[in-house]
């Protein structure tokens, strides 16, 4: 994956450079998806197919187990090659967070992409997701951007980006 600069354009706010001259060629995307895996057509679904980007695989996507999805990504993140972006979306953005409070190669990890968490302390939530309350709110030690919406029925746009805040996340 090739990184020199991204140009965006935001409304109301112009065009402004963004580097990632830091970020090597041989750096590892890896795929987190969420609750109940990524369909094949879903964003992480496409990437995976266009970019060949490695999804990290979980034993179980109905009934996930914060824990077990841990070690899932600890391994992934272990067997990359070099320096690792994660791409996460939903449930796989708090495992983000869990990870990332308890593992000692967050290293490694050179950034991430945050993508419609979800919030598993949601009343209907609570019961499926139960291994993963309370939800951590630590500061990531690498680099990260969280995008939420205003219409994602698992996670408000407040709390979304009280998870941003409580990350280090850009909003």
């Amino acid at each position: 994956m090739r990184h020199s600069e991204v140009k965006e354009e935001a409304a109301g706010r112009g065009t402004r450079a963004v580097s990632y001259a830091h970020v090597p060629d041989c750096t590892t995307v890896l795929i987190l998806p969420g609750w109940q895996n990524s369909g094949p057509d879903h964003w992480q679904s496409r990437w995976e197919a266009l970019h060949g980007y490695p999804r990290v695989e979980q034993a179980d996507w109905m009934r996930p187990l914060r824990g077990d999805w841990m070690v899932q990504l600890e391994e992934a993140v272990l067997a990359a090659p070099g320096p690792v972006v994660l791409a996460a979306h939903s449930l796989g953005c708090i495992l983000t967070a869990a990870w990332a409070a308890h593992s000692r190669n967050t290293q490694r990890v050179v950034g991430a992409l945050l993508v419609a968490p979800g919030d598993p302390e949601r009343e209907e939530l609570r019961a499926p997701l139960k291994s993963w309350s309370p939800v951590v709110l630590q500061r990531l030690p690498f680099p990260s951007i969280l995008v939420g919406s205003q219409n994602d029925p698992y996670c408000s746009p407040t709390r979304a980006q009280q998870f941003a805040s409580a990350w280090g996340a850009e909003w």
